[in-house]
């Protein structure tokens, strides 16, 4: 029996691939590692984090939704020093990093369909 499970690869649902795939690229940091603008589906990565973009072709009739990813780092210096690059990247910032009554210091950002990261630090346990 399988006791562990891998990372989780998200799908997000983008309306336009080469405009996603720009942001991604240019605001967020992450590398195109496959398909492209013309692609229904393209996987995006940054260090471990891995997300395939699908727009509404590659969908077909299962209606868009918004996905919200929670991106869980080591520290609150970390959260800072993600918060300032995405910032720098004109990324669309929409928290700043804050502590929450939930134990999580985190900010949000959000790509051009509203599709949301959560960056955190969970100072419940350290």
């Amino acid at each position: 029996m399988q006791t562990t499970f891998p990372c989780a690869v998200p799908e997000i649902p983008v309306t336009d691939m080469a405009a996603a795939l720009e942001y991604y690229k240019e605001r967020l940091g992450f590398n195109i590692d496959w398909g492209g603008g013309e692609s229904d589906i393209s996987g995006v990565s940054r260090g471990h984090c891995r997300l395939f973009l699908t727009d509404p072709s590659f969908r077909g009739s299962r209606h868009s939704w918004v996905a919200v990813t929670w991106l869980n780092l080591n520290s609150k210096a970390e959260v800072d020093d993600q918060h300032r690059e995405w910032h720098a990247r004109g990324a669309k910032i929409t928290s700043t990093p804050d502590s929450k009554p939930w134990k999580l210091y985190e900010f949000c950002v959000a790509d051009l369909d509203e599709n949301v990261f959560r960056v955190f630090y969970d100072f419940s346990r350290g």
